[in-house]
């Protein structure tokens, strides 16, 4: 007979210990770590004094949260899809608007044919494959009507609906 000596559960962790751990994979904006420590049950006065001191040593910063998170979408979402991801994290109004400053002046088309070129390189065959590119093109934040323009560059058939002029 085996005799195995009994698991161990493993030790609970602090809230300030849960806090680095999630700190350390990515950055986090002050509210969406708040809700990720209140979810584990966190006393919110406790909640907001560890986060105060994780700001005060530089652990946290909603600045450097934002900037990742425009860094890693900008080339492959369109501005207001980056602002929204911004909006859904809750960072802060004034360090999303710092970290979407340095995306202005980017010309939506070129980007958005650009990312389309990377993802399919040819004009739809069909009437599905033109929804499925107009559909990827959309859902990355670019507007219809920039979507309908890569494709009517790119060859393809489209009838443009009417604009709201």
């Amino acid at each position: 007979m085996d005799e195995r000596p009994p698991r161990r559960r493993a030790p609970q962790r602090t809230l300030k210990q849960r806090a680095v751990a999630l700190l350390a994979r990515r950055e986090y904006a002050r509210s969406e770590l708040a809700a990720r420590l209140a979810a584990a049950g966190g006393a919110r006065d406790e909640i907001e004094a560890l986060l105060d001191d994780l700001v005060r040593r530089g652990y946290l910063s909603d600045a450097r949260c934002a900037g990742a998170v425009v860094r890693q979408r900008a080339g492959t979402h369109a501005r207001r899809a980056i602002a929204h991801e911004l909006r859904e994290r809750g960072v802060a109004p004034e360090a999303a608007a710092a970290a979407l400053a340095g995306l202005e002046g980017r010309d939506e088309f070129a980007q958005a044919k650009a990312l389309w070129q990377r993802r399919f390189g040819a004009p739809p065959a069909d009437e599905r494959a033109k929804g499925r590119q107009l559909r990827f093109l959309v859902t990355r934040g670019f507007a219809p009507a920039v979507a309908y323009r890569v494709l009517k560059n790119a060859g393809a058939s489209v009838d443009e609906p009417d604009s709201p002029s």
